[in-house]
């Protein structure tokens, strides 16, 4: 497929035309990287977009005790990098590959062009920024106000989509992701699952969550 049907059919770049497309193509590089590569680091002073072809990525902060936080998990058609893009400032998080994933990089010189001259792309990343803060907002809303048990059952809703009566949980989340991503400990996680899947509120299969009926949100 070429970049320009590549770039097509991510739903940021939907409003361009042939000729934006193909101007962005010519700067956007693909490269691919191994799972557990860091893309970039919290304080970096790059600008440059970057767009996911295929695989996956989190986005990290270390709390002041040096402890990992998952902020979000990003997968394909998706992008980060927006917010030094917007602001010029240094980056907010680390970025890292969960596996072996492909990205586009587009640096900020075409595409800041493209952008002024294109309304509709530069509401798309409005609308992406507003909801990555409204994500947050919900993030620390549950810090402060849950019990782990409400944290991790919110967490899972918030991964679930339908599937028939139930919802079914795409990513593969592992106890410590889904305890770095809660504000608790892994052993707290694997003894919250234990009462799920002891009350038939879950089921696991190839590491793959179902919810099977409403999840209570404190014990």
């Amino acid at each position: 497929m070429k970049l320009t049907e590549i770039l097509r059919n991510i739903p940021i770049f939907s409003s361009l035309n042939d000729d934006e497309l193909s101007e962005l193509a010519m700067v956007a590089v693909k490269k691919t990287f191994l799972k557990n590569t860091v893309l970039m680091n919290e304080g970096d002073e790059t600008d440059s977009l970057y767009i996911i072809f295929s695989g996956k990525v989190k986005a990290i902060i270390n709390d002041e005790h040096g402890k990992e936080v998952i902020l979000s998990i990003f997968g394909p058609g998706e992008y980060f990098g927006e917010i030094a893009f917007i602001d010029g400032e240094r980056r907010s998080a680390t970025i890292i590959t969960r596996e072996p994933t492909e990205v586009l990089i587009i640096s900020s010189g075409v595409f800041r062009d493209i952008v002024s001259s294109n309304p509709n792309l530069a509401f798309n990343l409005l609308v992406g920024v507003v909801k990555r803060l409204r994500e947050a907002t919900k993030q620390i809303e549950s810090l402060a106000l849950m019990d782990v048990y409400g944290r991790v059952a919110r967490l899972l809703v918030n991964y679930a989509k339908p599937r028939g009566e139930k919802l079914f949980i795409e990513e593969k989340l592992t106890h410590q992701e889904i305890a770095n991503m809660t504000g608790s400990s892994r052993e707290m996680v694997s003894r919250i699952f234990k009462d799920l899947l002891n009350g038939e509120y879950i089921s696991i299969d190839n590491k793959h969550i179902t919810i099977n009926k409403t999840l209570p949100y404190s014990w």
